[in-house]
């Protein structure tokens, strides 16, 4: 009788190679993969169309992560900071909340990061036939839509008027009143809560005019006309920080995917996001 003969299985160099590589890639990438975990990110609005993409991008590589996101102004968020709102990072359109939160001991130590720039713009509908053409002849409007000087568009605007001699001069010109503005331009003003009502007011013929920045003006430029882009000799620079915040209520599986998220927010991938957007990459002088 034929003894059965054993089979020997050989596989190619190449392939016992591939196996290795796949399976030493698919290691790695469930070793990078976090815990299900949901992280609570505050952003000034003026940011929520890049971070609709970005949340999207992140959430492809780590999809177990939820992250609920609130879009308002920075001073109202900075409020809400300091009322005991959970929020594991907050990202400002300004300097003065992410500072005041700092003092304060609402900002994890060491890790504000400056990571954006953007510029005012005068607005108006597309179309509108507006006489204004820039500051100088605001008082020619009809009607204008102006952030509250606790918003930090409302800030940069008030002194871009105090800078360019339209407005007196004030200690601080984000505590000038939306009324005395009025009464100074002989004009109506809407006031504000945020850069988003301020362009959706100019976009749907409320209000004549309105100063956004140029990144929410990208965003409808199908609908408004850039009057004039105001200088940052007159508004100063316009910086966006970010930061983790302490949230003394996360678990270890949320702290560790907010630190995940907040250096993704670092990555060049994402910079080019918000370079898609016209936010320029800040850079110290």
């Amino acid at each position: 009788m034929k003894k059965n003969k054993k089979r020997k299985w050989i596989l190619p160099v190449g392939a016992v190679c591939f196996f290795s590589i796949a399976s030493g890639a698919c290691a790695a990438e469930s070793e990078n993969m976090l815990k299900e975990a949901e992280i609570h990110v505050f952003i000034a609005a003026s940011l929520e169309n890049a971070f609709k993409d970005i949340i999207a991008v992140y959430q492809e590589k780590q999809p177990e992560i939820t992250i609920v996101y609130n879009a308002d102004s920075s001073g109202i968020l900075q409020n809400q900071i300091e009322e005991g709102y959970e929020c594991d990072l907050f990202f400002s359109a300004d300097v003065k909340q992410m500072e005041i939160l700092e003092q304060e001991g609402f900002v994890q130590e060491g890790t504000r990061r400056d990571l954006l720039c953007n510029e005012v713009v005068l607005i108006s509908a597309k179309g509108s036939g507006a006489k204004v053409t820039g500051l100088d002849n605001l008082d020619q409007a009809e009607s204008m839509a102006l952030a509250d000087g606790s918003v930090p568009v409302g800030k940069y605007t008030r002194e871009a008027l105090v800078r360019s001699g339209i407005l007196d001069t004030a200690e601080e010109a984000a505590e000038i009143s939306t009324g005395e503005i009025m009464d100074t331009l002989g004009i109506e003003i809407n006031e504000c809560s945020n850069v988003s009502k301020v362009k959706e007011a100019v976009k749907e013929g409320s209000c004549e005019i309105g100063t956004v920045y140029y990144t929410d003006a990208y965003s409808v430029k199908e609908d408004v006309d850039i009057l004039e882009h105001i200088s940052q000799d007159l508004t100063g620079k316009i910086i966006y920080p970010m930061a983790r915040t302490v949230n003394e209520e996360a678990e270890e599986a949320q702290k560790r995917a907010a630190d995940d998220f907040y250096q993704f927010l670092q990555s060049d991938e994402v910079m080019d996001i918000f370079e898609e957007y016209l936010y320029l990459p800040y850079q110290e002088e």
